[in-house]
């Protein structure tokens, strides 16, 4: 029979099982023991750069735009789906080649640079790049279909992420003050002076990955984006998309180069429309010439011609020296300090009131009458209209026009000064000069933003930083109201389409020689225009309307004048402002 072992000792004891299972855990926890006292004091570094070679992406998450709109919230500018397309550069490495020119073809993309985000490569780090922009700013749609024909071709590495695609519903209404946003920065308008305050603060997501996927259990920390703040202006989408059609109208008609007009609330100084012609689709700006990106109507200087006789009369008026029925013989010419003054119209020996001199336009009765200032009294006064400086309502690159310092004035300057030459203005600051007349003598500066914004060069504009100042006394502005109403006159003035039935117009005309960019000189070409406010006598609206070289042979009254009507006509109506009711003026003309 067989030796049999103790049923105590066939496997050992249960104390002795017990013993070697604490010393195997005791040894187990000391070399965790050991490698965390390495991890964590001994090299803490080394190890980090091992996770870091791994992968720690860190991804922008970008904030939405704000949103530029119209006075009654209407979009001019917003922010719509869109996608960035992305690459892991380790897993498109294989096929950089073919992926880079099937994005070419389907993007448009740059072949060369997409070629090297594509192909394995370190970043400044020293670490593998696991993470390159490809394209942004794509239409969501286009994006997801990118990437779907790319896994399709078999083609790995490619993704989304959400990127804001900036969207101009209104296309090319006031796409000249708007502006637009380029692929990596704002290059123009409203989106330009006020990108700080639009853009907003991107955020970011920083994850760690392995083996070209994210780490369920690895750092992760996310920022969230702050979105831009929406910007409110002064238009109106209906009156800026209405004006913008006459003006093109107009230029069409006239065979011009370009045209503008500027339609300001009277009593607020609100821009209502600023409407340029060329202009162009803000989401197709690289179509159109880089001339035709901007707003001519801030950023273009011109001599306003007879336009500028409604400030030198207004002032010899508010200082006493002549009213509306003074009386002025007018020769043929004028001959002064060896220059020979005309009138734009043929004629003998006249005999003009101060109302005759600006329903007619004279040259010659506008510089008799002027005769009267003091010297530095004529600058004084075009200094307070506003003329030499900017309005500073938010938009780059706005003109300060040229009123020669008074130093500079010499009697044959001052005469040319007193009709419109010689001297240069922008479209919204002469607006804003006309805008004083209509406005009982008080000139109030103009605004296109409502309320109050910061341009990313720290100037805070708006309506809420309107100013009010007076130019000229309530009775002179009155006087040359009644005044500028017979230039609209049939029967004795010189711009009768500028009229709207039914209501009483003030306005003047301008024809003034251009001086060409290349020469510094007079061109032979011309600008006209024609500026005024309605109703007359209780004015609602100053809008001013400039063409720039018109072949068709007319003049301010002609070409100018009834795009005014039009515009003025549409204002009218749109705010039902209703006519007064009054009889117009009858001031003398002659004597």
């Amino acid at each position: 029979m067989p030796a049999t072992t103790p049923r105590g000792t066939r496997r050992g004891s249960p104390q002795l099982r017990l013993r070697i299972g604490f010393v195997v855990i005791a040894m187990a926890l000391s070399v965790f023991g050991a490698r965390l006292v390495q991890l964590q004091g001994i090299d803490p570094n080394s190890y980090a750069e091992m996770a870091a070679a791994e992968g720690i992406e860190e991804v922008e998450l970008p904030a939405t735009r704000g949103e530029i709109v119209d006075r009654d919230g209407e979009p001019l500018a917003s922010s719509v789906d869109g996608m960035m397309l992305v690459a892991d550069p380790k897993l498109t490495d294989e096929h950089a080649a073919d992926l880079a020119a099937f994005l070419y073809k389907l993007l448009d993309v740059d072949y060369v640079s997409t070629l090297a985000k594509l192909r394995a490569h370190e970043t400044d780090e020293g670490v593998e790049a696991r993470f390159e922009y490809v394209a942004r700013r794509v239409p969501a749609t286009i994006a997801t279909d990118v990437v779907e024909e790319a896994e399709r071709r078999g083609f790995e590495g490619l993704d989304t992420w959400r990127d804001p695609l900036r969207d101009y519903p209104a296309g090319d209404v006031a796409a000249n003050l708007v502006g637009f946003v380029g692929t990596d920065e704002p290059l123009a308008g409203l989106e330009r002076t006020f990108d700080k305050e639009l853009a907003g603060i991107d955020g970011s997501a920083r994850y760690e990955v392995g083996s070209g996927n994210r780490l369920p259990l690895g750092e992760s920390t996310t920022t969230d984006p702050v979105d831009g703040r929406d910007l409110e202006t002064t238009l109106d989408l209906k009156l800026q998309w209405y004006a913008q059609r006459v003006v093109r109208q107009t230029v069409e008609d006239a065979r011009a180069d370009s045209g503008f007009a500027v339609v300001m609330d009277t009593r607020t100084g609100e821009l209502l429309a600023v409407a340029d012609d060329p202009t162009y689709d803000a989401n197709k700006p690289t179509d159109a010439p880089k001339a035709d990106l901007g707003s001519r109507a801030l950023q273009n200087v011109y001599e306003p011609g007879s336009v500028q006789k409604v400030l030198t009369a207004s002032s010899l008026i508010d200082l006493g020296l002549v009213t509306p029925r003074t009386k002025i013989v007018v020769p043929s010419q004028l001959d002064r300090d060896g220059r020979v003054i005309h009138d734009w119209f043929g004629h003998g020996t006249l005999h003009m009131t101060l109302t005759g001199a600006i329903a007619q336009s004279s040259n010659i009765a506008t510089v008799l009458a002027a005769d009267k200032f003091k010297r530095g009294q004529l600058y004084s006064y075009l200094r307070h209209f506003g003329l030499g400086r900017r309005t500073d309502i938010g938009v780059r690159g706005e003109t300060k026009g040229l009123l020669p310092p008074l130093a500079e004035w010499t009697s044959q300057l001052e005469d040319r000064i007193d009709f419109g030459q010689s001297l240069s203005v922008n479209g919204v600051q002469m607006t804003a000069a006309i805008n004083t007349i209509a406005n009982g003598g008080v000139r109030v500066s103009p605004s296109l933003v409502k309320g109050s914004a910061t341009t990313d060069d720290g100037q805070q504009v708006g309506t809420d930083h309107t100013t009010r100042k007076r130019v000229v006394g309530e009775q002179a502005a009155r006087q040359t109201a009644i005044m500028m109403e017979r230039v609209v006159d049939p029967d004795v003035g010189v711009a009768p389409a500028a009229a709207v039935p039914g209501y009483r117009v003030a306005g003047k005309t301008g024809t003034a020689q251009a001086v060409g960019a290349e020469c510094g000189c007079y061109d032979g070409t011309f600008t006209v225009s024609f500026a005024g406010f309605a109703p007359a006598d209780d004015p609602r609206f100053t809008i001013y309307v400039v063409v720039q070289n018109p072949r068709n042979g007319g003049g301010g009254g002609s070409v100018a004048g009834p795009a005014f009507s039009q515009i003025m006509s549409y204002a009218l109506r749109r705010y039902q402002v209703p006519p007064t009711g009054t009889r117009p003026s009858r001031l003398p003309v002659a004597w």
